[in-house]
C-alpha cells in the first residue's frame, strides 16, 4: 500500500568494533521501529539473546541496562532524541544505536517479473537458470 505522507519512527543499528584492530567499527544490522517501545525491545532482546554467551563484565554491564538504563532510554525515545547502548566483551564492543527517523513512502514490489537489470547478473556455477515464458526454474546439475 502507498502512503502519501511520511512515518516517524525509528533507525536502529548494531555495530561491532574489535579494539585490538584499528579498524572502523562494522555495522551488524538495522532495524527500522515505529515506536520507543519497538526500539528499545529491539535492543533488549539482543541482550537477552547474547548475555550468556559474554565475559562476566559484559554481562553486568547488559543486565545494568536492561534493569537500570533501559527507562533512561526510553524516556529519551519518547523525547525523539538519539539513544547509544554499548557493551564490552574481551576485545569487542558492541554498540546499539537509536536514532528519530522519518520513513517516506514507498509503494511496494507488486509485479512478479524481475526487472531487465537483474538478468544481467550470473548464477553461481552450481546452480543454473532458466527462463521459460514467465516462469524462472532452477536447475541443480549435480
Amino acid at each position: 500500500m502507498l502512503t502519501n505522507w511520511p512515518r516517524r519512527g525509528f533507525w536502529c543499528e548494531c555495530w561491532t568494533q574489535d579494539l585490538t584492530k584499528e579498524e572502523q567499527p562494522v555495522l551488524r544490522e538495522s532495524f527500522d521501529a515505529y515506536s520507543p517501545p519497538q526500539a528499545d525491545r529491539w535492543i533488549a532482546i539482543a541482550l537477552r539473546t547474547i548475555t550468556p554467551a559474554l565475559d562476566s563484565g559484559a554481562s553486568d554491564e547488559a543486565w545494568a541496562w536492561l534493569y537500570e538504563g533501559r527507562i533512561e532510554t526510553r524516556r529519551a525515545l519518547l523525547r525523539a532524541k538519539p539513544c547509544t547502548v554499548s557493551i564490552t566483551h574481551a576485545d569487542t564492543r558492541i554498540t546499539w544505536t537509536v536514532r528519530p527517523a522519518l520513513f517516506l513512502p514507498l509503494a511496494h514490489h507488486q509485479g512478479t517479473e524481475l526487472p531487465a537489470c537483474a538478468h544481467d547478473f550470473k548464477t553461481p556455477t552450481s546452480h543454473r537458470t532458466e527462463h521459460v515464458g514467465s516462469q524462472q526454474t532452477v536447475s541443480d546439475p549435480s
